[in-house]
């Protein structure tokens, strides 16, 4: 029978959401890694070039550096690299605050998020001109920085918000008005694809209270995703690929329904999601030359895979007997693609140990976050 969700069921109840998987085994994030990963952002985050900027010009007036035109995110080689770099380095400081780390963190992270530099960027954020800059992928991991922020009661964190405050507004605003006008989901492995950038922005809706905007994102739930059958899993990866449609479509819907609800909804979504309880389902994929920008996207696909699988069965009711095998999925991918977190190239130096603390630090699940 063909199912299909109803508003009321998109209601999800946190009371009713299952233990944590026990057989994910993922690897815990050890103080060499830690030190490591916020290595590779303290070398990107005020290192201008290379660069690469989604910059419309108006003008001659508009040639002018990355730094000057958005002077708090100007590094790891674009935009939304060094915001989710400073979220990065947030992260950690709240994980680990007797790091060795935390003091040249706590120094970036001071010169970048100042009242003025803030200023500048929201205001060209709000140039007319630039009603698609970093839409979505950008502006949401711009939430996930603040609601890191928020989130921790610190004095230097409380300024930096202070400070961010604009900026967040800004970025919250321009969300809401493009999900009001889009009537379709976008279904591709980049930054542009829904299902991962409405996660971080839900995530972020939840801890803020947003009661207007957690309701517009149920809503789009339900109109973009609630009625999808059969995702062609098989069709994945595309070549340079860094996150799974049909996973992160997953990822996002198990945020908003009641568990049992959820079950019903991937049944049909991911039918061929197996239950048997040994072995593992999906491979993890190799790049063919990590020095290559976009070929390097698959290390990162491996690891969002691997946060997207733990949370999907996490969703699930904790007898459903789907949950181990995609937990140990979720595993394997993370224990193939973490060795590549190395810097080693910028390619995937300036971005994947985002991923990777994203991953290990389970931030995709904020109530148990650090």
């Amino acid at each position: 029978m063909r199912f299909v969700l109803s508003l009321a069921a998109l209601a999800f109840s946190a009371a009713s959401r299952p233990a944590p998987v026990p057989a994910a085994k993922l690897p815990e994030l050890d103080p060499a890694a830690a030190g490591r990963f916020a290595g590779l952002a303290l070398a990107c985050l005020h290192r201008e070039y290379p660069t690469k900027i989604a910059h419309v010009l108006e003008s001659d007036a508009d040639v002018r550096a990355a730094r000057e035109l958005t002077p708090a995110f100007y590094g790891c080689y674009d935009w939304h690299s060094a915001v989710h770099g400073h979220w990065l380095l947030v992260r950690l400081i709240r994980a680990m605050p007797d790091a060795p780390f935390v003091a040249p963190a706590r120094a970036a992270l001071n010169q970048s998020l100042t009242p003025a530099h803030i200023a500048a960027e929201a205001k060209y954020l709000k140039d007319p001109g630039r009603r698609s800059f970093e839409r979505p992928y950008g502006l949401a991991w711009l939430l996930r920085l603040s609601a890191e922020l928020r989130q921790w009661h610190d004095p230097d964190a409380e300024r930096w918000q202070a400070a961010l405050t604009p900026l967040e507004s800004a970025a919250r605003d321009r969300l809401v008005e493009w999900l009001q006008k889009l009537t379709s989901p976008i279904r591709v492995g980049e930054h542009d694809q829904t299902g991962f950038s409405l996660s971080l922005v839900w995530d972020w809706a939840r801890i803020m209270h947003d009661q207007e905007l957690i309701k517009l994102l149920r809503a789009k739930g339900q109109a973009f995703y609630s009625a999808d059958r059969a995702c062609p899993l098989n069709y994945e990866p595309s070549g340079e690929d860094f996150l799974s449609p049909c996973l992160g479509e997953a990822d996002f819907m198990r945020r908003l329904l009641e568990p049992a609800v959820y079950a019903r909804w991937l049944t049909d979504f991911l039918p061929q999601a197996p239950r048997n309880t040994g072995g593992v389902w999906l491979r993890p994929v190799v790049p063919s030359d990590r020095s290559d920008p976009k070929l390097a996207h698959l290390d990162g696909l491996n690891l969002s895979r691997a946060w997207m699988l733990v949370g999907i069965a996490d969703g699930l009711p904790a007898s459903d007997p789907r949950r181990a095998v995609l937990a140990r999925t979720g595993a394997v991918h993370a224990a193939a693609a973490l060795p590549a977190v190395s810097g080693e190239h910028y390619e995937g130096g300036h971005w994947l140990a985002t991923f990777a603390v994203y991953l290990l630090t389970k931030a995709d699940r904020p109530d148990r976050s650090q």
